[in-house]
């Protein structure tokens, strides 16, 4: 009988340490799924460059918000910026799940999804995950690790802890339901770039265990269906 894998669909913006993670992963056996394409919105990204180094290699797409003709270049218009970055994450939703994936993965994807993308997504019943350096209701948005670091040498960090969780996407940024988390506590004496390199190595953890978790109950699921 076929062994029963979920088709995981990664979106990636810069280098993919976390992508590289998910595709070791993927490939030793720890996450029961395949990485179906890797989607990055920046030509340069060396996400691509290990999405191909893969065996056997991953199909890539680059897709971005400009350069694809949705908006022009240094738009500041609001109302054109929230019209182009709707209509660019619905075009991106139709090219995602024309690969018919069980689970999306925001693999350091730096662009915040809007409903364009949200709700067909949703409609399909495919799950979005991403990484997000603070524990739940923490530090939403750019720049996490900072804030939390300036809050402990401020003294105002509970217990001296910090975090990172995989969470689902909602529209509101990084308040979507936990998949899991970690505490991490920050030492005396260590620097930003310290904490920073410490945390990423957590990161690479978490979002393989996250992935492995989800699509172990997605392969479960689709070998009960045909049982």
């Amino acid at each position: 009988m076929a062994e029963h894998r979920a088709r995981i669909s990664c979106l990636a913006s810069g280098n993919g340490t976390n992508l590289q993670a998910l595709i070791d992963a993927c490939a030793s056996g720890v996450i029961k799924g395949s990485i179906v394409k890797v989607t990055v919105n920046r030509k340069d990204a060396y996400a691509v460059k290990r999405a191909e180094a893969a065996q056997p290699p991953i199909p890539t797409d680059y897709f971005n918000l400009v350069k694809h003709g949705f908006m022009a270049a240094g738009e500041k218009d609001p109302q054109k910026v929230k019209e182009a970055r709707f209509n660019y994450d619905a075009a991106l939703a139709e090219r995602i799940l024309a690969d018919k994936p069980d689970l999306i993965v925001l693999a350091g994807w730096m662009h915040v999804m809007s409903t364009g993308f949200l709700n067909p997504v949703a409609t399909a019943g495919v799950p979005i995950i991403n990484l997000h350096p603070a524990l739940p209701g923490m530090y939403d948005g750019a720049g996490a690790i900072k804030r939390a670091y300036e809050d402990f040498k401020a003294g105002k960090l509970e217990n001296g802890t910090t975090g990172i969780m995989i969470h689902y996407v909602v529209e509101e940024v990084d308040r979507g339901a936990p998949v899991l988390t970690q505490e991490i506590k920050i030492q005396e004496g260590e620097s930003l770039e310290d904490l920073e390199q410490r945390i990423h190595g957590y990161e690479h953890e978490l979002i393989v265990k996250a992935t492995a978790l989800l699509a172990q109950n997605i392969a479960s699921a689709k070998g009960s269906r045909t049982s």
